[in-house]
């Protein structure tokens, strides 16, 4: 809805704004329309934190669930191989 408003329009709603509210209240008017938005994107930013902090807590406990490469590199495949096909 925003995104279609030109400069044209824009300005019409600036002259609106002066006429119904008075050269007087406009800036603390804007003032207050500043706060609530940077209280808006604050809280919005907080959410996304704290949801990439869990997703990260998260991974971390399935990193540990996982064994470690290392041990699965040492095994030897071959001798289990022999160990577990009886021989004739």
């Amino acid at each position: 809805m925003l995104q279609n408003i030109g400069f044209p329009g824009l300005i019409l709603i600036l002259i609106i704004a002066l006429i119904v509210f008075g050269p007087n209240k406009l800036p603390e008017i804007g003032r207050a329309v500043g706060k609530t938005l940077k209280e808006f994107r604050g809280a919005a930013k907080g959410f996304t934190d704290d949801d990439d902090a869990d997703e990260g807590a998260k991974g971390k406990e399935a990193k540990s669930a996982l064994p470690e490469p290392k041990a699965e590199a040492q095994l030897e495949p071959q001798q289990e191989l022999k160990e577990a096909v009886p021989s004739k």
